[in-house]
């Protein structure tokens, strides 16, 4: 049983993980432990008592809650901020039950009500045993017949060991240069990290990892994520009595809910983690949950795209189409993408977005003549599309001005040429869901680059039901009321979420699509930084990778290969400017990812020798087996003299002989993993070793 009910509260239980939380004798919900699974349910510490003492700050204060609301003498960062009908502005929450659900996963659901005024909350704690995760959200209820207004409902607020030195690890960047890791001591105080964009940005992800001197492959580390679309904030917080807190959801940024009467808000859900083993074994958790729990075709192998845009940009027809089409063919490529310049009258990017049919000029017969050529030969096809935009230029514009994101008395700031449709109104919804829908069951299509190019502006809504401000949340939700009918209605589409490259990359929009566009930046040496800060919490099969003709005339075809085979690869350069030689060479590059994509899609990443740290960097891919393994070297330019570091392998089993493509000696696992080897590369040079069990 994963859940335990005692006297003393509740312990949650993994395979390997324990977490304990319980009532208070003031009745406060206090945490009480997160860590390695205890032997005995009896191991486990009580509620947090504090002693009461005269201070400025009084007892309330000193208990680790684990969802505190704004109240009383309670100075920590809160989770939950409400404003009642009379205008009082704080929330005290008495415990009324807890239910234990089962089936289909063991569920734990804790009540609460405001001691005074009609509001009910339920927190829930979902336990994905097998992943050593824990999956936390929150549901208001208003019980009454007057409006609440929420100022703030975070999902979880997660509570760390008592003591200090620890450290935050992040992801940030920016448009181009996206998921930096970076690491920073907590020290006394609040640290922010968020998104009021109306997606998570590039600026940020929704991830934290927490540690206390742990490394890639040892240490504690608690970890977590929100699986939100949209604006989300991260705060880290670090008391004068040494209590480390780390509380997640919902930006409360211009945010507010106005909960009428009998009805509920539920926020997003948090999930979290612990474990022993380092960095990297918190990423193999989260790479497993998303391939196995979250993304719709989590079994399935992602074909080798080509995506047009760089060699025709908006120059489209079926005839220049077809000339690529031929050209990918024929190195291997197994889905043709068209991407932008394809509808009604798109000829640069200052028209025609939200008008998502052919252009007949272009496409006087539609798109059926392109479609029949690439089925024909043996791929599959693929379009870029942007729905939540609209240029002014468009008939859509032009019958529905309305539609946008706006304040009536501001301007309304162009970006890109474009604005943003309100996805939070259901007209606008339905008539996205119809447009697609059509497109899709008039066409053999089965691949969705879904783009999303600029940030929020004038984030106004004049006819809301409710609170302007829910605006934040309603765009995201009537997002994924979008993708989940249009899901269902063709269930094998593969979508990718695209935001300008890595804008959206979260486990909410892994609900629905297969895959994450992962930056705009295509230049290889830079894409191995950002695809190692990617692996922080994605995994590899969800990660577009894509040679294009960026870095040409600097890095050599076969290194800008190697680094888009890291990931799900495509290929986006001019097929018409390459010669036979390159065709050649990316067509054996093409044959080998088939060979071992299964490996790089599905099996445990390691990441040996950091690209953000290092010139000279090593990732490893291993079958879920221990069978068969792929070894990635690359080295971008470091001065003569060199010593080249030795690579130790990981995950490989310790007594089981091992052959390295290249390498003459077979060696044990621990060998391997302890001696080392030693892949001599030159500057811009990389190379791909199997690794196979004897």
């Amino acid at each position: 049983m994963p859940i335990h009910s005692s006297a003393t509260g509740w312990i949650l239980e993994t395979r390997n993980t324990g977490y304990a939380l319980g009532l208070n004798p003031a009745g406060l919900l206090a945490h009480r432990y997160w860590g390695a699974r205890l032997p005995y349910i009896s191991d486990y510490p009580a509620p947090f008592d504090p002693i009461k003492w005269s201070s400025p700050d009084g007892p309330h204060h000193f208990v680790p809650e684990e969802y505190p609301g704004y109240a009383n003498t309670k100075y920590i960062d809160p989770c939950l901020k409400v404003t009642y009908a009379d205008g009082t502005r704080d929330v005290v929450l008495t415990y009324e039950d807890f239910s234990i659900t089962i089936s289909p996963q063991p569920v734990l659901d804790l009540r609460f009500k405001d001691s005074h005024y009609p509001l009910q909350l339920t927190l829930h704690y979902r336990i994905h045993e097998e992943y050593d995760l824990i999956e936390r959200w929150a549901t208001l209820e208003n019980l009454g017949d007057d409006p609440i207004l929420i100022e703030r409902a975070f999902s979880a607020k997660w509570t760390l060991p008592p003591g200090d030195n620890y450290s935050l690890t992040h992801l940030y960047g920016r448009h181009i240069d996206e998921f930096h890791v970076q690491r920073e001591s907590l020290t006394p105080g609040l640290k922010v990290i968020e998104s009021r964009r109306i997606i998570p940005s590039h600026r940020a992800s929704p991830w934290f990892a927490v540690d206390r001197i742990a490394g890639e492959e040892q240490g504690e580390v608690w970890f977590g994520t929100l699986a939100w679309s949209g604006n989300f904030k991260i705060t880290a917080e670090a008391t004068e009595f040494a209590s480390t807190r780390i509380s997640i959801g919902l930006n409360d940024w211009d945010f507010a809910w106005k909960l009428m009467p009998h009805q509920i808000f539920v926020t997003p859900a948090s999930i979290s983690g612990y474990t022993k083993n380092g960095l990297g074994a918190a990423s193999r958790i989260f790479h497993d949950y998303v391939r196995n729990e979250i993304i719709p075709h989590g079994k399935t192998p992602h074909k080798i795209l080509y995506n047009s845009w760089e060699a025709t940009l908006f120059d489209v027809d079926e005839a220049s189409q077809s000339k690529l089409a031929y050209i990918a063919a024929q190195m291997g490529v197994e889905l043709f993408v068209m991407d932008d310049g394809w509808f009604h009258n798109r000829n640069l990017d200052n028209a025609g977005l939200g008008d998502w049919f052919p252009d007949k000029v272009k496409f006087p017969n539609g798109l059926g003549g392109l479609i029949t050529n690439v089925n024909d030969l043996g791929m599959d096809f693929g379009l870029w599309v942007e729905p939540e935009m609209v240029n002014p230029d468009s008939d859509l514009y032009r019958a529905h001005p309305d539609w946008v994101i706006h304040f009536p008395t501001r301007a309304r700031t162009e970006s890109r040429n474009q604005l943003i449709l309100n996805m939070a109104r259901t007209d606008v919804q339905n008539h996205i869901i119809e447009s697609l829908d059509k497109l899709l069951s008039e066409n053999n299509i089965t691949f969705i680059k879904w783009d999303m190019n600029r940030g929020v502006s004038e984030p106004g809504w004049a006819d809301a039901p409710g609170d302007q401000r829910e605006i934040w949340v309603r765009y995201v939700q009537g997002l994924y009321h979008v993708w989940d009918i249009l899901r269902q209605r063709h269930p094998k589409v593969i979508w990718q979420s695209c935001a300008s490259g890595g804008g959206r990359a979260d486990f909410g929009i892994l609900k629905f699509a297969d895959q994450i566009w992962t930056s705009d930046n295509t230049e290889a040496t830079a894409r191995l930084n950002i695809q190692e800060g990617y692996s922080q919490f994605l995994p590899a099969n969800t990660m577009e990778a894509w040679v294009t003709d960026w870095d040409k005339d600097l890095v050599p075809l076969e290194f800008r290969f190697h680094v888009s085979m890291c990931g799900s690869l495509g290929v986006g350069g001019n097929l018409l400017e390459w010669n036979q030689s390159d065709r050649e060479a990316a067509a054996k590059c093409i044959s080998l990812y088939k060979e071992i994509r299964h490996i790089i899609q599905f099996g445990d990443q390691f990441r040996l020798i950091s690209s953000q740290k290092n010139d000279y960097s090593a990732v490893q891919y291993l079958s879920k087996d221990k069978t068969e393994g792929v070894l990635f070297a690359f080295r971008t330019h470091i001065p003569e003299p060199f010593n080249i570091p030795l690579i130790h392998l990981r995950g490989l089993d310790p007594e089981a002989l091992y052959s390295i493509e290249g390498v003459e000696q077979t060696w044990s696992g621990l060998a391997w993993m302890e001696a080392g080897l030693k892949v001599v590369l030159n500057n811009l040079q990389s190379k791909i070793l199997r690794i196979k069990r004897i």
